[in-house]
């Protein structure tokens, strides 16, 4: 029995011991602290790291988390100054920078957040039609974070930034924001195919005259060149008949032909000047007669 006991003072007293590190030994982790109490009133704040305690005389009260914290909260319904509900979806990015205040200023700021937020939106949103809601969440974000901050300074709280997530307006006024996106689009798209059907009439017609121009050009070109050529050939003719009169002519002087050569020469060539289909009338000069006694006083002299 005494063996039993000795062993069962033994453990109790390793459970005090134990017991009494416990509440001696703290260790705070990175990025975290913690409020220490003394026979229940502030004591100090603990920074990361090991700390010994006072055992039965000082407690840890709350570990507070010291980075940056996101609150997201959810949907509410926010009365706009039309009379429109709309759903809103807000995002908190907020940071405790005076722990003790976060302690002991309120019992859970994470709620005081909340119905502060729920609260300055509902103020916000209020004083704003649904087109000015849509389109102004950054202004909606910056009054929200300037109120925010504000309220929660003397929490040992700074907010970072506030966001809306969403903008859900009622189902009706939905259902026609789609339907006159719809239409808008369908506008966009008739009016895009306009333009591009102006854009290829305008294009062909311009295609149409230059080619146009491009053929009148050719055909004035091509026909100066005709005419050019033509005449060219009518020079050339021209000079060619001209070369060949004065040849004959020359061969004529040379030769010196007699009044009778020439006579019986211009009686071999009318039969010539008769034969065709069209020569139906023959004009005999006035100079046949003289051509005649030349010729017969030629056949007179032989």
């Amino acid at each position: 029995m005494d063996f039993v006991g000795v062993i069962a003072g033994v453990v109790a007293v390793l459970a005090v011991l134990l017991l009494m590190l416990s509440r001696t030994i703290v260790i705070v982790n990175q990025a975290s602290t913690a409020v220490v109490e003394r026979l229940g009133r502030f004591q100090r704040t603990l920074t990361p790291g090991l700390t010994v305690l006072i055992p039965f005389v000082d407690r840890i009260r709350e570990r507070v988390d010291m980075r940056e914290q996101v609150a997201s909260f959810p949907p509410q319904p926010v009365i706009t100054e039309d009379n429109l509900v709309v759903s809103i979806d807000t995002v908190v990015y907020f940071q405790v920078t005076d722990p003790k205040a976060a302690t002991y200023e309120i019992s859970s700021f994470i709620l005081g957040i909340e119905q502060l937020t729920v609260t300055t939106l509902r103020n916000v949103i209020g004083s704003m039609d649904l087109e000015q809601t849509l389109t102004s969440r950054d202004s909606i974000n910056g009054q929200l974070r300037g109120v925010l901050d504000e309220a929660t300074g003397k929490w040992g709280i700074r907010v970072n930034r506030v966001e809306l997530k969403a903008i859900d307006p009622p189902k009706s006024v939905q259902e026609s924001m789609e339907k006159q996106l719809k239409a808008e689009r369908e506008r966009r798209a008739t009016i895009l195919i306009a333009e591009g059907q102006k854009q290829s009439s305008i294009l062909t017609a311009e295609g149409e005259k230059q080619s146009a121009i491009l053929m009148a050009e050719g055909f004035a070109q091509s026909e100066v060149v005709r005419a050019s050529a033509d005449a060219e050939a009518l020079i050339l003719r021209a000079e060619g008949e001209a070369v060949a009169l004065e040849k004959v002519y020359s061969a004529i002087h040379e030769a010196n032909p007699s009044s009778a050569a020439l006579a019986h020469r211009y009686l071999e060539t009318l039969p010539v000047m008769a034969q065709g289909d069209a020569n139906k009338m023959w004009i005999i000069p006035s100079e046949l007669t003289g051509a005649m006694d030349v010729l017969k006083k030629g056949f007179a002299k032989e």
